[in-house]
């Protein structure tokens, strides 16, 4: 009969810890069964940036680097012709103004670099880009001293012709790690 009586205690015991279990919330280490996965927090893992359509983004500040502001100018007919650049064929970056930041030239069929140039600021400096003219037909990547200038078509040609201008965006990045991106048309043939 003593197992009787125990007996009781054991069940009211088992069913107190029971109630309370059942109240309290359990962590995974409180619990028998693994708790299902929660879909991980903007803390866990952080939310990739929101991509940005190239030909919808307005032009942009300078990021990151000493917070020197990035100043591109338009090439003047007076900064090509101080500084001529040999080639048989052009491309050029235009804004909306129809002014070109970047104009380059480069040979077709050539494993020549296309040379060009920027503005940055009030100084013309010379930029170069691997494979000729054929490299820059479908935008390009621009080197020179302390810059890097990408250059990425953003949409179908916006015209006639054997290579009409197409929606892009030039990226100028310099060596301190500042970058800043501008909208215009990239236009190759002339």
């Amino acid at each position: 009969m003593a197992g009787l009586r125990v007996r009781p205690r054991v069940w009211a015991a088992i069913l107190l810890a029971c109630a309370l279990s059942a109240c309290s919330d359990p962590g995974p280490a409180d619990s028998a069964t693994p708790a299902p996965k929660a879909a991980p927090s903007a803390v866990e893992t952080p939310a990739a940036p929101t991509p940005v359509t190239p030909a919808a983004a307005p032009e942009s500040a300078t990021v990151g680097g000493d917070g020197s502001a990035i100043q591109l100018s338009a090439l003047s007919d007076a900064d090509l012709e101080a500084e001529p650049l040999d080639g048989e064929l052009a491309c050029g970056f235009y804004t909306e103004t129809g002014s070109p930041l970047v104009v380059a030239k480069g040979n077709v069929a050539s494993k020549d670099a296309a040379l060009g140039l920027v503005k940055v600021g009030d100084s013309v400096e010379r930029i170069a880009a691997p494979g000729g003219f054929d490299g820059m037909l479908k935008g390009a990547v621009f080197n020179g001293a302390g810059k890097t200038i990408r250059i990425a078509l953003t949409g179908p040609p916006t015209g006639g012709g054997e290579s009409p201008p197409r929606p892009a965006t030039l990226t100028f990045q310099r060596a301190d790690g500042a970058s800043r991106v501008f909208t215009g048309r990239w236009a190759c043939g002339a």
